[in-house]
């Protein structure tokens, strides 16, 4: 490792870093609760189960080309950088045990997680009608190509994305959150609403989440564990050497994905005041309605989170009420107009929200360099909205309707209606309910022979 301050240096990083996915993991935990939380009882275990099942199959599809994409396609489609992707690939040192390299392992696992949130957004907003089989295949394709792609143009400090229309999205509101959103979209305007969402003369019927409790434990955990994500999309220490002595002046510093100074202390601030911003015009524009609180606070944090390493804290407060009020009257009108049925306003707080973060960001951090390296353009308005529109549209709403349409036409994509009236769970419970009728009968038998 080099001198004594190069070997902390380096195994504070790897710790750093194994700290934040554990935190991040709180991420899906809540993501299980939540989807639970808001299914109805019928439909619990294919719920959790199809929440569970996309960890294993992400992890390995992201193992084998996910990691591989981000370090070989930041110029794509002009080109495919394969040495650069080469000490990433399931054969290289570097992706295994290796004494030698302390930070790629943990550094995986951190874009793993990213890529098990970009999965878990797309699964609430389909839940109680989509296959399993569907989903999961879904899942491989957002968690472990295409979030990847966008974050190797737009989050990574040699994108094209950064270099030439100066993109600047530090906490990924359009990264993760609005090609998540757009590409659940794709899917829900091809699977179609659950039975009885929408009453003959079309007006939207409230499904309400059967269980508050598991909501409101499902929504803190996901604050908690964004908390994390957050950290994790900054270096936590590194000297100007290391990225050719750009920084030039400072000794050592904490930077952003792209390299740039920020501090721990910036992001917690931000993080709380977007936070609060997004909870208070939600239970007001919402009239107090818990779910819709609760998801205000979340689309807050995601509207800010594009600028949320260099915006003040009031900013950040302005940005995320702003976020949370356009995603709850976005969801409704969309939602009559277009007779879309997000079961848990993925579409909106991630999806739009976030995609409203980036065009802000573009406003409200005008003519900032979006990089350390000379030659990057500066962060601009008409950047950051081909960007957005990029993140949302092109490798996010049309992937999604495209391949939903196709799975449509193969019979793949949707459950059969008497499935869905009786519940997925059904065919899970088979055994448990006639086990509960069986000892019903006997106990009716027995009171029978006791009253003659």
């Amino acid at each position: 490792m080099g001198s004594n301050i190069d070997a902390l240096t380096t195994v504070f990083t790897e710790f750093y870093y194994w700290v934040t996915v554990v935190f991040m993991f709180l991420i899906h935990v809540g993501f299980c609760v939540y989807e639970v939380g808001v299914a109805r009882r019928r439909n619990h275990m294919h719920t959790l189960m199809k929440n569970t099942m996309l960890i294993p199959v992400v992890t390995v599809t992201f193992f084998f080309f996910g990691w591989w994409i981000y370090w070989a396609f930041p110029n794509f489609p002009m080109a495919i950088d394969f040495a650069a992707g080469a000490p990433y690939t399931p054969w290289a040192e570097n992706m295994g045990t290796n004494l030698g390299d302390r930070i790629t392992g943990v550094f995986w696992a951190a874009f793993l997680l990213f890529s098990w949130t970009a999965a878990s957004i797309v699964s609430g907003a389909c839940i109680e009608r989509i296959k399993t089989k569907a989903f999961l295949i879904h899942a491989v394709l957002i968690g472990s190509v295409f979030w990847i792609i966008d974050a190797s143009w737009g989050w990574h400090w040699g994108g094209w994305m950064v270099k030439y229309l100066g993109y600047h999205d530090a906490y990924a509101s359009g990264v993760i959150h609005a090609i998540a959103g757009g590409y659940a979209l794709g899917i829900l305007m091809v699977l179609g609403p659950r039975l009885g969402k929408f009453a003959k003369d079309g007006t939207p019927r409230d499904i309400p989440p059967h269980n508050p409790w598991l909501v409101t434990i499902g929504f803190f955990l996901i604050y908690t564990g964004f908390w994390g994500f957050y950290a994790a999309c900054n270096v936590p220490i590194i000297s100007p050497e290391v990225i050719d002595g750009q920084l030039t002046g400072v000794t050592w510093t904490a930077t952003n994905i792209y390299l740039a100074p920020t501090t721990l202390g910036a992001i917690t601030m931000n993080f709380l005041m977007s936070l609060s911003g997004g909870l208070m015009v939600a239970y007001l524009v919402s009239k107090g309605d818990a779910f819709w609180t609760y998801s205000g606070g979340l689309a807050g944090i995601i509207t800010a989170s594009a600028g949320n390493d260099l915006y003040h804290p009031i900013q950040a407060m302005l940005i995320g009420g702003f976020g949370a009020y356009a995603a709850f009257k976005l969801h409704n009108y969309v939602e009559k107009r277009f007779k879309i049925d997000d079961a848990v306003g993925a579409v909106a707080v991630h999806g739009y929200a976030g995609f409203i973060g980036v065009v802000i960001c573009g406003f409200m951090l005008w003519g900032a360099p979006s990089s350390p390296y000379e030659g990057y353009a500066a962060i601009s308005p008409w950047g950051q909205l081909i960007g957005a529109i990029i993140m949302f549209g092109l490798l996010g709403f049309l992937p999604g309707y495209l391949v939903s349409k196709l799975m449509q036409a193969k019979g793949m994509l949707r459950i059969p209606a008497s499935v869905e009236i009786r519940g997925l769970d059904a065919m899970t419970n088979e055994a448990y309910e006639s086990a509960v009728a069986d000892i019903q009968a006997a106990e009716k038998r027995r009171l029978n022979e006791q009253s003659k």
